[in-house]
């Protein structure tokens, strides 16, 4: 598994990684995993990106009916397969898929936005799978302290991210 975490911008972080674009296709493309968090989300996506998802990436706080407007560190709602849950948030992505390309991929959205954007999602990509969120459900107890949040309970949400791309 290729696990890439968030933090940076998406230019920056493209730039130091675009000459690795490849080798990350490649791996995926032969069975492996790739699991994505905020920065890594973007990263996913094709412009700029490593093109492993049936569709591409967007700034969540600039999408019609975004219910957060800045890249402040906050907490976000979303409905995580149908359940309401409250995530930490640090200007993620939404993910725009292209509806043909994701039934070919087998996609299957996790978790969405109060706006009805996907928020997570899990795909193929060749043989391999990819998981991709734009809020952090792997996010500890300090990181919602540290920024004065009130202290939300998600690493089951982040479990079941790892598991979904595990399968199969």
């Amino acid at each position: 598994m290729y696990a890439q975490p968030g933090g940076g911008t998406l230019p920056a972080a493209y730039r130091r990684l675009r000459r690795q674009r490849r080798a990350v296709r490649d791996f995926v493309h032969g069975g492996g995993r790739y699991l994505g968090f905020c920065l890594g989300g973007y990263l996913a996506g094709a412009t700029p990106g490593f093109g492993l998802l049936p569709g591409d990436t967007d700034q969540y706080i600039s999408s019609p009916g975004a219910t957060v407007h800045d890249g402040r560190d906050t907490v976000i709602q979303v409905m995580w397969r149908d359940r309401p849950r409250t995530v930490f948030f640090q200007d993620g992505p939404f993910f725009v898929l292209d509806e043909h390309a994701a039934a070919e991929a087998g996609a299957r959205i996790l978790a969405t936005y109060d706006n009805g954007t996907a928020a997570a999602l899990v795909t193929g990509y060749g043989k391999g799978r990819v998981a991709v969120t734009g809020p952090h459900p792997e996010a500890t107890a300090g990181w919602y302290s540290d920024h004065g949040l009130p202290v939300q309970h998600t690493r089951d949400l982040a479990e079941e991210l790892v598991e979904a791309v595990m399968r199969e």
